[in-house]
C-alpha cells in the first residue's frame, strides 16, 4: 500500500450531520449571549447583589437554556427521529423520550 493511501485511511473521517447542523450558528450565538449571562451572575455574586437579583438573573439563564433544549429537541425529532432509516426509528424515539424525561426532572 503506498505511503499516501495508507495516510488517507487513517484519518478521522467527518463527523455526521447533526440534527442542529443547519441552524448551528444561530445556536452558537444564543450559547455565547447564555455564557455572557452566566458571566454576569458570577460578577453579581462577587460583587455581593442582592439575593433576588442574583436569583432572577439565575432564572434567566435557566429559561435561556430551556429554549436552547427545546430547539435541540425540535431539531433532533425532525432530523435525527423521522429522517432515521425505518428499522431505527423506535430506538431514536426512546433516546428522544428519555431526553425529554430528563428536561423535565431538572429542577
Amino acid at each position: 500500500m503506498p505511503a499516501s493511501s495508507a495516510r488517507r485511511s487513517s484519518a478521522p473521517s467527518p463527523a455526521p450531520p447533526r440534527g442542529y447542523t443547519v441552524t448551528k450558528d444561530q445556536l452558537a450565538s444564543r450559547l455565547d449571549r447564555i455564557e455572557g449571562q452566566v458571566r454576569g451572575v458570577k460578577r453579581m455574586v462577587d460583587e455581593d447583589r442582592y439575593c433576588i437579583d442574583v436569583l432572577t438573573q439565575i432564572s434567566a439563564v435557566q429559561a435561556a437554556l430551556d429554549k436552547v433544549a427545546l430547539g435541540l429537541l425540535d431539531d433532533h425529532a425532525h432530523r435525527c427521529v423521522v429522517g432515521a432509516e425505518r428499522a431505527e426509528q423506535p430506538g431514536k424515539t426512546e433516546e428522544l423520550m428519555a431526553a425529554v424525561g430528563r428536561l423535565m426532572r431538572r429542577g
